[in-house]
């Protein structure tokens, strides 16, 4: 005799009957590494090249629970969970050139620095990650040297700050990406073109990604930009199908 489905049964019997109704999406991630690792600094303070990348992924992974679609079991919603595509991570190799200060008039080897050894392991982590894909671009180094700080202009400018009294800290060493953006907006119109996904979302503070952004939905995909809670531009919101973050559900899951 053929007994009744238990609780845990019928649930997993019902998010199979979603499944097979179509209703679940495939998800492609993207990401923009330098500005993930900034946010990700500032809201959850300094972390281990490992501890930073299982944290990634795990948050990359709240957007797959679709929260408009669920059913109810008794007093318990079943939420659906869409399908993950990929996790494109889209960031630079982490300098390795020896540059000149013009204030301490030494050479400093990046290659020999915390950050260097940071990076690499980070970014190896993530290499070994399954169904995570790099997208690497390169500093531009006929752009790169040292700079003033905008505060730091401001406090010579009103005299406040003589040129014998600056420090190290009052120079920023100007590092311009290449290749990223670049590489960002190919895979969007990929990803569209070749109908390869539902929905992609992008997780970046940037707002030169409109006319990718409306190439997708005009070949139908689902567009969604995480800012991470950072205010982006009103011409970006526009041309997108939703504005999501979820940093306060992360951050209140990680204090658990």
């Amino acid at each position: 005799m053929n007994r009744p489905p238990g609780i845990g049964e019928a649930s997993r019997l019902r998010s199979l009957f979603l499944f097979k109704e179509g209703l679940m999406k495939k998800v492609a991630i993207l990401v923009d590494g330098g500005f993930y690792r900034k946010i990700a600094k500032h809201l959850w303070g300094d972390k281990s090249p490992e501890q930073r990348c299982e944290e990634l992924i795990k948050y990359c992974r709240f957007h797959l629970k679709e929260r408009d679609n669920f059913i109810t079991d008794g007093d318990k919603r079943i939420y659906q969970y869409n399908e993950l595509y990929r996790i494109f991570y889209y960031d630079c190799e982490p300098l390795k050139k020896t540059v000149y200060n013009p204030l301490t008039q030494k050479n400093f080897d990046f290659a020999k620095s915390p950050t260097y050894v940071w990076m690499n392991t980070f970014l190896d982590n993530l290499k070994q990650r399954r169904k995570v894909a790099l997208r690497m671009g390169f500093f531009a180094d006929e752009e790169m040297n040292y700079i003033f700080s905008s505060d730091t202009v401001k406090k010579i400018c009103k005299g406040s700050l003589k040129i014998e009294d600056l420090s190290e800290s009052d120079l920023v060493l100007n590092m311009r990406q290449k290749g990223v953006d670049m590489k960002i907006g190919i895979d969007i119109a990929s990803l569209a073109y070749k109908k390869l996904v539902d929905q992609i979302v992008l997780i970046s503070g940037d707002s030169d990604f409109v006319p990718a952004a409306k190439l997708a939905r005009v070949e139908g995909i689902d567009f969604i930009v995480d800012s991470m809670g950072m205010k982006i531009n009103d011409n970006l919101i526009e041309h997108i199908d939703g504005l999501r973050s979820y940093c306060k559900r992360f951050e209140s899951q990680l204090e658990e």
